[in-house]
C-alpha cells in the first residue's frame, strides 16, 4: 500500500469512528444537532483569505494552471468559491471549469460539509458557489476563495455576516492562508477582526499561514524591510501575541516576467537574494491530506474528551438524584407512619371506642394517604428544588482540577443545563455507564492508535511503498464492541 492510499483509509476509518461511537451519543445529549461526521467526510479544505489586492486569485490560477478565477487591482469578486475538481466528460486538452453550481445547490447537497452556512440567509447564499476544474493539483483537496477584506465596509454593505461566514469555514478548514500585499500589509479592519477575534475563536493556531504576497512590488529591498516590519507590527497587533508567526514572501513568477523593465532597481533586481516562497507553499497546501488526519485525530480526541466529561457529570448528577429519592422516600415513608400514629393518637385521645384492628387499619390508610399525597405533590416540589440548586451548583457535577478539564468544561456545561432541564432527570443511568465506558475507550485507546498510525505515516515518502495488515490500523481493537443500543 502507498502513502497516499493508507492516509485515504485511516482517513475512511475515523469517520467510521465518529459515526459509530462519537455522533450517537453526541445527539442524543444535545451536544451536536447533526452527525459529527457531517462536517469532516469531504475532502480536505484549504480557505483563502486575504485583502482585496493580496493576488489571492493570481495564487490559485496558478497553482491550479489555468486562469479560473478573475483577477485585478480592484475587488473583482465578491463571493465565496468552493473550488474542487471535476472530471471532464470527454479529455480536455487545458484545464478549464467543468461545472459550476450554485449556493443553493452547495447548501442542500449532503455531500458537502456546509450545511451549517444556511443561517446566513438568501444573501450570503447568491455570493456561494461551486467550480469543478479538472486541474490535478485538486485531485486530493479542494480550494475555498473569498471576497477580499475591506476597511469600510458593514454587514449591511454585504447583505450577510462576513466575520461569521469565515468562522464557519475556518472551523471547517484544515489550512488556512491569510495574504497581505506591500501596499495595505495587515491595517484593514475586516482583516484586524478576522485575525484578532474570528479565527482564534474558531480554529487552531497551528492551520493558520500568513503569507506577504506580490513582494516584487516592492521598489528595493529597504522598501520590502520597512512593509515586513509593518506586518510584522501589525500581526502582533492583530493577533495579540508578542512572537510573530513565520511569513512567507511570495510573488508570482509569472506577472513579474510580464512587468519587467530595463532597470535592474525598479525591474526588483534585489529578488535574487530571495527565495520565492510560492512553491513551499504550494507543497504545504498538497499536504493537506496530511493535515486533515492531525485535525481529524484531533478532532476524535476533543469530541470524546468532552463526550467523556459530559457523561461523567451527568452520572454525577444522577447518583446525587438517586440519594435525593431514596432520602425523600424515606421521609416520606416515616413521615406516614407518624401521621398514622398521630391520627390513632388523636382517635384514642377523643374517646372514639374502636377494636384494635379496626384502629390499626385506620392508621395505615392515613399513613398511606399520606404517602401518596406525599409522592404525588409534595416530591414534585422537593425535586423541583433539587434540579434548580443542582443547577446553580452545576460546577461540582465533577471535579476541575486542571485548565484542560475547566477548558472542556466551559464547552459542555450548557449542554448539560439543558438536558438536564430537558429529561428532569429521566434517563438509565446504566445506560449511562455503558456509553461512558465505550467513548472513554475511545478517548483512551483510541486516540493512542490514531497517533501512533499518523507517527507511522509521518515516516513514510509520497512515493513509499509499504506493507500494512489487513486489520484496520486504528479500529482493529475498537470495533470488537458491538454498537451500543441507545434509549430512545
Amino acid at each position: 500500500m502507498y502513502r497516499e492510499n493508507y492516509i485515504k483509509s485511516l482517513h475512511s476509518e475515523l469517520i467510521a469512528l465518529v459515526e459509530q461511537y462519537l455522533s450517537p451519543i453526541a445527539i442524543k445529549y444535545g451536544y451536536s444537532q447533526a452527525p459529527l461526521e457531517a462536517n469532516i467526510k469531504w475532502r480536505p479544505l484549504v480557505l483563502i483569505l486575504g485583502n482585496y489586492s493580496s493576488g489571492k486569485s493570481t495564487l490559485i490560477n496558478e497553482y491550479l494552471g489555468e486562469k479560473i478565477q478573475a483577477t485585478g487591482q480592484a475587488p473583482t469578486d465578491d463571493s465565496f468559491t468552493v473550488i474542487t475538481y471535476g472530471k471532464p466528460d470527454a479529455p480536455l486538452d487545458r484545464v478549464k471549469v467543468v461545472d459550476e453550481r450554485d449556493g443553493k445547490f452547495l447548501l442542500n447537497d449532503p455531500e458537502y460539509p456546509f450545511t451549517i452556512l444556511k443561517r446566513h440567509g438568501e444573501r450570503f447564499t447568491a455570493h456561494f458557489r461551486l467550480k469543478k476544474v479538472n486541474s490535478p493539483f485538486l485531485k486530493n483537496l479542494a480550494i475555498i476563495d473569498t471576497p477580499g477584506m475591506l476597511d469600510s465596509i458593514t454587514e449591511r454593505d454585504r447583505g450577510y455576516n462576513y466575520q461569521e461566514v469565515i468562522g464557519d469555514l475556518a472551523q471547517i478548514s484544515d489550512l488556512v492562508l491569510v495574504l497581505f500585499d506591500p501596499h495595505k500589509a495587515g491595517t484593514v479592519r475586516e482583516a484586524y477582526t478576522s485575525l484578532r477575534d474570528t479565527l482564534p475563536s474558531k480554529t487552531f493556531e497551528d492551520r493558520v499561514r500568513f503569507v506577504l504576497n506580490r513582494i516584487d512590488e516592492c521598489t528595493s529591498m529597504i522598501d520590502l524591510l520597512k512593509v515586513y516590519g509593518t506586518l510584522c507590527w501589525n500581526l502582533s497587533q492583530m493577533t495579540g501575541r508578542k512572537d510573530i508567526p513565520p511569513i512567507r514572501l511570495t510573488y508570482s513568477s509569472l506577472a513579474h516576467h510580464n512587468k519587467q523593465t530595463g532597470d535592474e532597481e525598479k525591474n526588483g533586481g534585489y529578488l535574487k537574494y530571495l527565495d520565492n516562497q510560492r512553491e513551499d507553499l504550494k507543497e504545504e497546501i498538497l499536504e493537506a491530506p496530511r493535515h486533515r488526519l492531525d485535525h481529524l485525530a484531533t478532532f476524535v480526541e476533543t469530541h470524546s474528551g468532552r463526550l467523556t466529561h459530559l457523561i461523567e457529570a451527568l452520572i454525577g448528577y444522577k447518583k446525587n438524584l438517586r440519594q435525593f429519592k431514596i432520602k425523600s422516600t424515606a421521609i416520606g415513608f416515616f413521615s406516614g407512619l407518624l401521621a398514622g400514629g398521630i391520627s390513632v393518637t388523636g382517635l384514642l385521645a377523643g374517646g372514639i371506642g374502636l377494636d384494635p384492628y379496626t384502629m390499626a387499619i385506620a392508621g395505615a390508610g392515613i399513613a398511606v394517604l399520606w404517602m401518596i399525597i406525599f409522592h404525588s405533590f409534595i416530591f414534585d416540589r422537593l425535586k423541583q428544588a433539587f434540579n434548580r440548586n443542582s443547577l446553580k451548583q452545576i460546577d461540582q457535577l465533577t471535579p476541575l482540577d486542571n485548565q484542560t478539564r475547566i477548558d472542556t468544561w466551559e464547552a459542555i456545561k450548557n449542554t448539560i443545563v439543558g438536558f438536564i432541564q430537558k429529561t428532569k432527570g429521566d434517563f438509565s443511568l446504566k445506560q449511562m455507564k455503558r456509553e461512558y465506558k465505550d467513548v472513554k475507550f475511545v478517548f483512551n485507546e483510541g486516540s493512542k492508535d490514531i497517533r501512533e498510525a499518523l507517527n507511522e505515516i509521518s515516516t513514510l515518502k509520497k512515493d513509499q511503498a509499504f506493507d500494512v495488515s489487513s486489520d484496520s490500523p486504528v479500529l482493529s481493537r475498537i470495533l470488537k464492541f458491538e454498537p451500543m443500543e441507545l434509549d430512545e
